[in-house]
């Protein structure tokens, strides 16, 4: 897992509209991208949504927020829509950006184990260093952790 006071790995992945983004288009100002294992599932959901209602805060602070999975295009478009998600969605099915952040992980879910995305979400310094990391983020609270941090 990638720590804080480490430089965050660029990446250059497809929004839920298609349309192509860099973590270095985002130089000059902090940043949330956090990774989830996959659109419209409960967890995912609640997470996404809690971030949603934040959005204000955030756009406040002036620090966008950035939900990386390896479902496609199609599907962040119809997650966004469906949920008015109003921020950006990449779609990385390739794992470049899911394995470089190292959060393509062994997970146990009923004493089967599988390769997955584990939950995490990293706070982007604007000069591209990671400032803060929420390991196994919880999906309700993450989005009020992240605020809280933010504003102590």
């Amino acid at each position: 897992m990638l720590q804080a006071g480490m430089q965050a790995p660029d990446f250059s992945l497809p929004d839920q509209n298609g349309v192509m983004h860099r973590l270095s288009d985002f130089q000059g100002k902090r940043c949330i991208v956090y990774f989830y294992p996959k659109d419209n599932t409960p967890g995912c959901t609640r997470q996404a949504v809690a971030f949603a209602a934040a959005q204000e805060a955030f756009a406040s602070l002036d620090i966008p927020v950035i939900g990386i999975s390896k479902d496609s295009v199609a599907s962040h478009s119809r997650f966004a829509a469906k949920h008015a998600l109003p921020f950006l969605l990449l779609s990385d099915p390739e794992l470049t950006a899911i394995q470089a952040y190292d959060v393509w992980q062994e997970k146990k879910l009923y004493g089967k184990v599988s390769m997955g995305v584990v939950r995490t979400t990293y706070l982007i310094s604007a000069d591209g260093v990671i400032e803060q990391v929420w390991e196994k983020a919880k999906p309700d609270t993450n989005a009020a952790e992240i605020l809280a941090f933010l504003q102590a």
